[in-house]
């Protein structure tokens, strides 16, 4: 069996794979989007399903007002006495010299049951994880400690305390048992016990394309340790011709074969026409995704089987191949509750803001705040996971104000959007028109040409994405569509191109309603569809 990378494609960061039996899961950082982080079940390594998001209300997670890029980092999924756990950070502020970053445990039974109330564990730093340690039987909680000093780095190194689960609380000495390599910016800390040394797994270069995992073991879980004499264990800085770029954060796992595993962070670049190879070295608009590589131990050292850069094709683990049906091409809202594709911004939307119950067969949304806000917006959407796609919507609406829109966006955070939407105007009542967002810059690249929609009851919304260009289109009898407004740049929506940096996530395209006059007025979509093109 041959895998190819990588295995969870659009905005999944940060992987964290755990084995439960004879079955797989990786867990991968959501960030500002709800329900909060990711959890992928497969059976083989090679098919994947995206099987639960379990941060699914406020009491677990409530990032309202969150800045762009906060929330959900690094999850940690790890599976022992026999359930689930799931440690992850909700990150409050992330601008200036600090990262407010508060750390949680939730357990489970089941991978898609209903996960306990949060317990806290700290704020001292963010990408936390549990180590069971089988030595002794006791949890330890490591995290990267951050440091808001003037003159200091502010990764001050990784730190190790014993958790109590009957107490439900971190117990006894805190001890930074790893200040990283000359490469710095240390974070991401996993502990494995593995042949009498623990390891150390640890993500440094920051997370941008001279990303790398480092490795590191001792023969006691507190160190010292010391750094694997071929270090990284992963990277691509040194490869800027490969396809799976920014390699590094990710975790190791044993299979039920005894065979070895590592997936990790990765991003494909758009082609490049006139750019030079190194400077900018590519975007990213599908964000940062997952893959996976084999490993084979020396000496009591885990090696990348290839060499030290991420590998487009790998072989499987000795496991019969065990696909999953293809997801549908397009949703109909017929269903109690939507597909787990589909997120919001920041908190759960009620039935007041988003509804399967109001109208049978589709999905209403009632207006709420702009898309440029941290707090409540009426939005659902979905990942790009595809370099070429076509997405489409056919929406209802009926604005009476230019306050009021509703319509089908492509979104990377509050300050990068473009937006084709229903709304009214003063002298042409009902129109379709064009926002956009560059870098806080707002435009209306259709302004005085808007498209008069008549009494036309129902407006058909397409995008088409081809790498590095995209383009709105319409329809009012969903039969012959007309391009409308400019072609688009796919990558002003990608992390390498935000203004600032130290942005995470990825491109989204889905359907959302404002309506800044407060009179809530609602939009009906009849249905919502993504279609992959995956022979280019």
């Amino acid at each position: 069996m041959r895998i190819e990378n990588p295995i969870l494609t659009g905005f999944n960061p940060d992987p964290s794979i755990c084995r439960a039996g004879e079955d797989y899961y990786i867990a991968t950082s959501t960030f500002e989007w709800f329900p909060g982080v990711s959890i992928h079940h497969s059976k083989d390594l090679k098919n994947w399903q995206l099987k639960a998001r379990p941060l699914n209300r406020k009491s677990l997670l409530d990032m309202k007002g969150n800045p762009n890029s906060g929330g959900v980092w690094a999850p940690q999924l790890s599976y022992h006495d026999d359930k689930f756990w799931l440690i992850y950070s909700d990150i409050k502020v992330t601008d200036g010299n600090w990262k407010d970053s508060h750390n949680y445990l939730t357990t489970c039974d089941t991978i898609d049951g209903e996960w306990s109330e949060p317990i806290y564990m700290n704020s001292s730093g963010f990408d936390p994880s549990l180590f069971h340690n089988p030595n002794d039987g006791k949890k330890y909680f490591v995290n990267m400690v951050w440091d808001h000093r003037q003159g200091n780095h502010n990764f001050y190194g990784i730190v190790l305390q014993e958790y109590d689960h009957n107490q439900q609380k971190l117990v006894g000495e805190k001890k930074i048992i790893f200040k990283g390599t000359d490469v710095k910016l240390t974070e991401a800390p996993h502990l494995y016990y593995i042949n009498g040394y623990y390891y150390l797994l640890t993500a440094e270069g920051g997370t941008k394309f001279d990303h790398q995992a480092t490795i590191a073991r001792s023969k006691t879980i507190d160190g010292p340790y010391e750094v694997h004499p071929e270090n990284p264990l992963i990277s691509s800085f040194a490869h800027p011709r490969i396809t799976l770029q920014k390699a590094g954060h990710g975790s190791l796992v044993q299979t039920h074969t005894d065979e070895w595993y590592f997936v990790h962070l990765t991003g494909r670049i758009l082609p490049k026409t006139s750019d030079p190879l190194l400077d900018p070295r590519g975007y990213c608009p599908l964000g940062r995704e997952t893959a996976i590589q084999r490993v084979e131990w020396q000496n009591d050292w885990p090696y990348i089987v290839g060499g030290n850069a991420p590998l487009e094709v790998i072989d499987g683990p000795e496991i019969d191949e065990q696909p999953f049906e293809e997801q549908p091409v397009k949703v109909d809202f017929d269903a109690d509750t939507l597909p787990l594709d589909f997120q919001s911004l920041r908190i759960p939307l009620g039935d007041e803001i988003v509804s399967l119950q109001a109208r049978e067969s589709h999905l209403r949304i009632y207006g709420r705040e702009s898309l440029t806000s941290l707090f409540t917006q009426a939005l659902v959407a979905r990942r790009w996971q595809d370099f070429v796609f076509e997405a489409e919507t056919k929406v209802e609406f009926n604005p009476t104000s230019f306050q009021q829109q509703a319509g089908l966006v492509n979104y990377y955070n509050t300050e990068n959007w473009t937006y084709l939407n229903i709304t009214h105007n003063e002298e042409k009542g009902r129109v379709l028109d064009i926002m956009t967002l560059d870098n806080t810059t707002f435009n209306q690249p259709i302004q005085g040409h808007e498209v008069v929609l008549g009494d036309a009851e129902a407006v058909y919304l397409r995008v088409n994405v081809d790498y590095n260009d995209y383009y709105y289109s319409y329809s009012l009898d969903g039969k012959t569509f007309s391009k409308i407004g400019p072609t688009f740049e796919s990558y002003k929506l990608s992390d390498d191109y935000i203004q600032g940096g130290g942005f995470f996530t990825g491109a989204f395209v889905g359907m959302c309603v404002q309506d800044n006059s407060g009179e809530q007025l609602h939009a009906d979509f009849d249905y919502f569809s993504y279609n992959p093109n995956r022979s280019k």
